[in-house]
């Protein structure tokens, strides 16, 4: 009695998975089997297709006159913090290449704007957690720095805590001030 049932399902069951195979029009069960795998890549490769988006605006940017100032524009907002604690001072700085542009309350736009220039975002980079730093201490200030260099956003925080940290604040003076101290 079971025997007669069972032969009934397997034809059933091959007839229902044939039809879900056989479900997108067009050249049938050819084209579903290589669907799911272009699935699979496509889910395995989205970092080769973000690289694709940012090629196609690539074109786009380099389309306008106007884009090559644009990403070579900087904007920086600087949050200071004199005891290391609170801000006690904001200020922004603008350049375009090694020029200050606008106005600024920046300790001395002209320099700072150059040594960006020259810097590049390596001054923004972060340290090789690897790295050996000699511990001093110059001073208690921070500052807080974000924004965009030759438009790439950046954001970091400087401090005169140890002896990696504090080249980079006088590497950028004109931007944070001198690194004096005030232990």
């Amino acid at each position: 009695m079971f025997r007669p049932l069972r032969s009934l399902l397997i034809p059933l069951a091959t007839v229902l998975v044939l039809a879900g195979c056989g479900g997108s029009p067009g050249s049938g069960t050819s084209e579903s089997s290589p669907e799911p795998s272009s699935t699979a890549t496509a889910s395995t490769e989205p970092s080769s297709t973000a690289p694709s988006s940012p090629t196609p605006s690539s074109p786009a940017s380099s389309g306008p006159a106007a884009a090559p100032s644009s990403p070579a524009a900087t904007s920086l907002t600087v949050e200071f913090r004199a005891e290391g604690a609170d801000v006690t001072d904001t200020y922004s700085l603008e350049c375009d290449g090694g020029a200050p542009v606008g106005s600024s309350a920046a300790p001395d736009p002209v320099a700072a704007c150059a040594a960006l220039a020259a810097q590049g975002a390596e001054v923004f980079a972060p340290l090789d957690p690897n790295l050996m730093c000699t511990q001093m201490i110059k001073g208690p200030q921070r500052a807080h720095v974000s924004g965009t260099l030759d438009g790439a956003a950046v954001d970091r925080e400087f401090l005169l805590a140890n002896g990696c940290e504090i080249p980079r604040w006088e590497s950028l003076t004109g931007l944070l001030g001198p690194a004096e101290a005030t232990l």
